[in-house]
């Protein structure tokens, strides 16, 4: 008996309830799948109760669990022994003539996913991949390159990324950007069309030279993430403040980092050189174009720089004031080699404040060089560094000459003497 068959049956049977000669017919049906329908039968004891269905109900319940079918399965509590005989014929003569219609057939069934995939294993076997080809399929099949999901070095992205081949034919030095956090991913998230041309081509428009952009990306790649109208805004600034265009664009190949400040920080900027020094706005702007990072660095270092010049070594706020026009460097050199120097001119050579504010550019020589060339002439006697006296030795050529001319027009000594004294330091 096929499933329709009991169904109908089972059907038939329930309408059969409510005939007075079958009405003690019990009947239960155990579900896999909870259908509510109306209200909630009470179950007692696996059995569903009696008296509140009519038949209209048991029809509507009947067609609400037609598409579930295959989870429920029908037991009569009754054997068929115990039933009429009247009911056993009405039962025989109905189900060959009874035909639900609602009931569907195995045959109307959608195919699930499953009977699909197994119809179609056959036609799958046919490009398995275990099949073997020929020789000529094998050199005929291209695989696209494809770029490393990941990589401790941009070198394995270069041939792949068109953006980091044109930056290394610029020559942006990549070993050291991809030594810096985030830079690496930054860069190949970066298109050259889109992000990396305009930006250079702006440089060149403020007049960068094509040598300088390498060296300008090496340093700051950040600027390839900049808005052309910011960077505008602060070219545009600059030149307000009367620096010339050759000036920004110098400025900005030796510092690469000034166009990432905003204009207000800028102009915080020249306006603490201009008080804290106590400079003409000329003097000013000759200084930030000589040493353009200052603009970029921290103040702090220049403070303390200025508090020791002060305070440590002693010069007065004019001397200063020439000294940082002279040398601009000496605001951001290093405290302790500044030290160096000043204590080894002053307290050992004799030589006093106002000669070395004549002379600045001896704070920014190698104290070594310094030192060496010192003790040579000290010992052929002729440290001599009073403009007053014969014999005058310049605090400016003796650092700045170099080994020969010093040895021929300063110590009247000959080069291989001078190494030979540097063998016995």
């Amino acid at each position: 008996m096929t499933m329709s068959s009991a169904c109908a049956q089972l059907c038939l049977r329930g309408r059969g309830l409510l005939s007075p000669k079958n009405s003690t017919l019990l009947y239960y049906v155990q579900v896999q799948h909870s259908v509510r329908v109306g209200k909630s039968t009470s179950i007692s004891n696996g059995f569903l109760s009696r008296g509140n269905y009519t038949a209209a109900q048991s029809r509507l319940s009947w067609k609400q669990q037609t598409s579930y079918h295959y989870d429920y399965t029908a037991k009569y509590l009754t054997t068929e022994a115990k039933e009429s005989r009247h009911t056993d014929d009405v039962s025989r003569t109905d189900v060959t003539e009874y035909k639900p219609a609602l009931l569907p057939t195995v045959d109307a069934l959608p195919l699930t996913q499953n009977q699909i995939s197994l119809e179609n294993l056959d036609a799958a076997d046919e490009f398995s991949a275990l099949e073997e080809i020929s020789d000529e399929e094998a050199v005929g099949i291209s695989i696209p390159p494809c770029i490393p999901p990941a990589s401790t070095s941009l070198q394995d992205y270069v041939d792949k990324s068109e953006t980091l081949t044109k930056l290394v034919q610029l020559g942006v030095s990549l070993w050291k950007l991809e030594r810096r956090p985030n830079v690496g991913s930054m860069l190949l998230r970066l298109d050259f069309n889109r992000d990396v041309a305009p930006c250079l081509l702006f440089l060149k428009e403020i007049g960068v030279e094509d040598s300088r952009l390498g060296y300008i990306i090496s340093h700051n790649p950040f600027i390839l993430s900049e808005h052309l109208e910011n960077l505008q805004a602060r070219v545009n600034y600059l030149k307000s403040r009367k620096f010339s265009t050759e000036t920004v664009a110098s400025m900005i190949s030796r510092a690469p980092y000034l166009l990432n400040f905003s204009v207000k920080r800028l102009d915080n900027r020249l306006g603490f050189y201009q008080h804290q020094l106590k400079l003409s706005a000329s003097n000013t702007r000759n200084i930030v174009a000589r040493l353009p990072r200052l603009l970029c660095g921290s103040l702090e270092p220049v403070k303390e720089n200025l508090k020791m010049c002060e305070i440590e070594l002693g010069f007065k706020e004019n001397e200063i004031q020439h000294i940082v026009i002279a040398v601009p460097k000496v605001l951001t050199a290093n405290k302790k080699k500044l030290t160096q120097i000043f204590d080894f001119l002053h307290n050992t050579m004799k030589v006093p404040h106002h000669l070395i504010t004549k002379f600045p550019q001896v704070l920014n020589s190698k104290f070594l060089r310094l030192r060496e060339r010192h003790l040579f002439l000290e010992y052929l006697g002729k440290a001599q560094y009073d403009p007053n006296l014969p014999s005058y030795v310049s605090l400016d050529r003796l650092v700045s000459l170099p080994d020969e001319i010093f040895c021929t027009e300063l110590a009247l000594a000959t080069l291989e003497d001078f190494y030979l004294f540097q063998k016995t330091l």
